[in-house]
């Protein structure tokens, strides 16, 4: 089972999942972005993971995003936005 890392936000209105990597330069700044809006936000650094959880990460990431791009980003368990996207980023933070 994956335990993603909890990023506080004073925006909860939207459960935010992340996929990332630790080395992604568009991960750092769409981190960075979500910190800066405030919103609360979950993430897996998948190049982290270890073992049957490396796998488990990677499954669930191609439910979302068949090419295995980063971040990948889920909300709400509903919708996915690829990449960094920073208009939508701020959309979303605002709703």
């Amino acid at each position: 089972m994956l335990e993603p890392n909890h990023v506080n936000g004073t925006l909860t209105k939207h459960r935010i999942l992340m996929y990332t990597l630790s080395t992604c330069g568009w991960c750092r700044r769409t981190k960075a972005l979500l910190q800066e809006l405030g919103v609360a936000y979950d993430y897996v650094d998948v190049d982290l993971q270890t073992g049957g959880n490396r796998e488990l990460a990677k499954e669930e990431l191609l439910k979302w995003n068949p090419a295995s791009s980063f971040p990948t980003i889920v909300i709400d368990g509903n919708e996915c936005i690829i990449g960094f996207q920073e208009d939508r980023l701020r959309e979303l933070a605002s709703a």
